[in-house]
């Protein structure tokens, strides 16, 4: 077998033995799924999460540390022979949207949401860490189960990191795994990944043009920051579509804009900000350095001051190519091959699961949880309000970690 694809599990009996006991599972992981569904916490500090995920190791052969910056989990399994750590991650953190589902269990918390599938994502690793206690005897190694707030955008992933999650078995993992739930794109239960980028980076741009205000009658008495903001706007959309490769692409979108405050005065400024996705660091550097140089420019010539600003966000997500395949071949065999899918090219959105991934080797799928009867073409995706997702498949998703874990290990 080539060196880059590690073996995986044999189908019988460990994954036979996986998937009945997940199975057994998933009534006490969409309890406890709908739990955290219903008590969402945003950000680094998740007490109360925090408080439920101890609850639902509490009794397992593990050793815990909890983190310092943040109220994070980390859960150590040894195995009952010697043999190399890995580390599976789930993110805790809901983002402040308001729900608009109606489900029974939706938020109580107004304004806070587990929109993005992270109360899943908990559930699934809680079952892991349950599973593979249960067949510790099959264990070569240790495991490492991550439990990490602060994802949306608070950079949780990097903080454990620094606290020392990458080493918490007392030597290096040599691999990372995590899954993400999808509400749309994908058929419930039907796993997708791929070698090499399968999340985009994505950073910030904070633009301010800055010009002399006056009235509006009179604009030549003026200097309007407002032509050259806009200017500078369409000037970004041509400089994607005409200095970056259509195969190794960015996208850049101006989601905020805002100068003035009536229609008759001039402002004295007008601000955009933006976000900066790109699939490889090349690109990154790129489209980074050239947006600031394009929109200082367009104010130059404008008379304008600009103060334009690179807010850094997360790298690439990169799939480890021997990582990658060894994923697939597990799902394959776990679930069967009709389940598995391998995506053409990567997704636009984001995750800070790269920075562990930039560390060591690693892979990231993704798992369809579109719910019943919806069209995974239309439903409405992660962070919608209207988001829903079919906790049925935490039985599968958890018993997908475990067998990673326990197959990576040598079990």
């Amino acid at each position: 077998m080539p060196a880059d694809v590690h073996p995986g599990p044999e189908p019988d009996p460990a994954l036979d033995g996986l998937r009945r006991a997940a199975a057994a599972l998933r009534p006490e992981l969409v309890a406890l799924r709908r739990e955290l569904h219903r008590h969402p916490e945003i950000g680094l500090d998740l007490p109360r999460t925090q408080a439920r995920i101890l609850a639902a190791l509490d009794g397992l052969p593990l050793e815990i540390t909890l983190g310092e910056r943040l109220t994070s989990v980390t859960a150590v399994l040894r195995g009952a022979r010697p043999g190399p750590a890995v580390l599976l991650r789930a993110d805790l953190d809901a983002l402040p949207v308001q729900e608009d589902t109606g489900l029974p269990h939706a938020s109580a918390v107004p304004g806070a949401m587990h929109a993005c599938g992270h109360d899943l994502h908990a559930a699934a690793l809680v079952g892991a860490a349950r599973l593979l206690a249960g067949c510790r005897e099959l264990l070569c190694g240790s495991v490492v189960f991550m439990f990490q707030p602060g994802e949306e955008g608070d950079g949780g992933a990097g903080l454990m990191i620094e606290e020392g999650v990458l080493d918490a078995a007392g030597e290096r993992v040599v691999a990372a795994y995590a899954l993400h739930v999808a509400a749309a794109l994908l058929p419930a239960g039907q796993v997708a990944g791929r070698p090499g980028p399968i999340m985009a980076a994505a950073d910030r741009l904070r633009v301010a043009v800055v010009g002399r205000g006056g009235h509006g009658s009179s604009p030549h008495l003026a200097l309007d920051p407002v032509p050259a903001a806009c200017e500078a706007v369409l000037a970004l959309q041509s400089m994607v579509t005409r200095r970056f490769d259509a195969f190794d692409p960015v996208v850049l979108t101006v989601g905020s804009f805002h100068a003035g405050t009536v229609d008759n005065v001039i402002p004295d400024r007008a601000e955009f900000a933006a976000t900066v996705r790109s699939f490889s660091p090349a690109a990154r550097e790129a489209v980074l350095e050239q947006a600031v140089r394009v929109v200082r420019g367009i104010g130059e010539a404008h008379g304008c001051r600009v103060d334009a600003a690179v807010e850094p966000g997360y790298p690439v997500t990169v799939n480890d190519p021997g990582e990658a395949a060894y994923a697939a071949l597990t799902a394959r065999r776990l679930i069967g091959a009709e389940r598995y899918l391998e995506l053409p090219r990567p997704l636009a959105g984001s995750e800070d699961f790269g920075l562990l991934a930039a560390h060591v080797p690693a892979a990231y799928l993704v798992f369809g949880a579109c719910p019943p009867g919806a069209d995974p073409a239309a439903a409405p995706y992660n962070h919608s309000a209207q988001a829903r997702f079919d906790d049925a498949v935490l039985g599968d998703a958890a018993a997908l970690l475990a067998a990673l874990a326990l197959g990576r290990t040598g079990g």
